[in-house]
């Protein structure tokens, strides 16, 4: 138990760290360019890639703390990372406020008292169809994004965000219902593994086109609301997870508060505009 909470804390680190400098990136690739050629200009931006590495990173730690922490945990403990992203950005002068402190600190209590009522254990060997479907799951998605990318406006940034949080969210049952085949060459070959190569590259393509047309705001609310509650319901519906006995609601009620937080919290991720060097109010 104290191993996963490790690892998943490492996580969320990561992804946060990573977060807030691909944000950075994605800000300066905006300056640089409009319309059709923001994507061009964010591929030319070193910024951006070095948050990625960084949140690739913390992507590793996710998946070996779903090895042996229920999903809900886990995907709750990496919403948090937005917490992370904007105490960076508070440190570059963008601070946080009395509400961005009030979410923070209920962020992290929901998440201690969550950990507290959460039950380990192995994922019992799935069928070969489960993560088959997984795989499959991306094209779908996929025709939403090109369908999202022909809209404008608010409508565009959710259906983009909502993307990506699913993406993430099939990234997570994948991880958690990994089964590490023997020998290893063999994952190569494993639909498993697949799912979430292709599912966390489209899940961050989605995410950075999300980002490029709408505030971090709006697109952090939606891509962690739906890439927390999806994956927490399959596990808890499909794969075997449970919470301690007696602990259900409150263990709820904690989720709710660790998620409520972290979205609360995401209005404080955007980073300063790049032609404003000092201090901003959020």
């Amino acid at each position: 138990m104290l191993v996963g909470l490790t690892l998943a804390v490492l996580a969320s680190l990561g992804s946060g760290a990573g977060s807030a400098v691909e944000a950075i990136g994605v800000r300066r690739a905006r300056h640089r360019a409009t319309g059709q050629a923001e994507v061009g200009a964010l591929l030319r931006e070193p910024v951006y890639f070095a948050g990625l590495a960084v949140d690739l990173l913390g992507f590793a730690f996710t998946v070996l703390a779903l090895q042996v922490l229920p999903l809900y945990l886990v995907q709750a403990i990496v919403a948090s990372s937005v917490a992370v992203t904007a105490l960076i950005l508070a440190a570059m002068g963008r601070p946080l406020d009395r509400i961005g402190w009030i979410a923070l600190g209920g962020s992290l209590c929901g998440l201690v008292l969550l950990g507290l009522s959460s039950q380990p254990h192995e994922v019992p060997p799935l069928a070969p169809g489960w993560y088959w479907l997984l795989l499959g799951l991306a094209l779908p998605i996929a025709g939403l994004a090109a369908v999202a990318t022909r809209l404008k406006g608010i409508v565009s940034v959710v259906l983009l965000a909502f993307g990506a949080g699913l993406c993430f969210s099939l990234v997570a049952v994948a991880a958690r219902s990994l089964d590490v085949p023997a020998p290893l060459w063999r994952a190569v070959i494993d639909p498993a593994l697949w799912a979430i190569v292709v599912n966390g590259v489209l899940g961050t393509a989605l995410f950075a086109m999300a980002l490029q047309r709408g505030r971090v705001t709006v697109v952090a609310a939606v891509s962690y609301t739906t890439s927390t509650v999806v994956p927490s319901v399959i596990g808890l519906v499909f794969l075997g997870d449970q919470v301690r006995s007696g602990f259900a609601l409150v263990a709820t009620a904690r989720f709710l508060v660790a998620v409520s937080g972290a979205v609360a919290l995401a209005r404080f991720t955007e980073p300063l505009p790049a032609s404003t060097p000092q201090a901003a109010t959020a």
